[in-house]
């Protein structure tokens, strides 16, 4: 496979995966840690109205969703690709940190949420990803050299 098509294919699965992470952490999160009683969460008007009613601990999945979700797409993406693996990675950080600046917009948060989502949850994540995924790329190097 081409370099240039595998280099595609890898940001398309990374971001395919990363978003399918953080939706499926967002789809089980109230399950874990459910909203105040009498609180839909699954409208724009239903979050707006009950922000006011949110706790802290009601904002811990929406942030792992985000950080979990970029970070798995960002591992991925570096496993797959052919080359410019740090830029691809940093890219999918790139693109889910713009999808967080774009929640923050719509969806409203208190300011110490949006602060430390777009601030932790997206360039870090994509930098841990990374560093994941060239430990993994160099543990499997050092595995195929030690059996050729």
């Amino acid at each position: 496979m081409p370099k240039l098509v595998r280099n595609i294919f890898a940001i398309l699965v990374g971001v395919v995966l990363g978003a399918f992470v953080n939706s499926l952490i967002i789809a089980f999160g109230p399950g874990l840690i459910p909203p105040p009683d009498g609180v839909d969460m699954s409208t724009a008007e239903g979050l707006r109205d009950a922000m006011p009613l949110l706790q802290p601990q009601h904002f811990v999945m929406p942030f792992l969703a985000h950080a979990l979700g970029t970070f798995v797409g960002v591992v991925m993406a570096y496993l797959i690709a052919a080359s410019a693996r740090t830029k691809i990675g940093y890219g999918i950080g790139v693109f889910f940190l713009l999808g967080g600046i774009a929640a923050s917009v719509m969806i409203p948060a208190p300011a110490w949420f949006i602060t430390v989502d777009l601030i932790v949850a997206y360039l870090p994540m994509a930098w841990l990803g990374i560093f994941v995924g060239r430990r993994i790329i160099d543990g499997l190097d050092n595995v195929r050299n030690a059996s050729a």
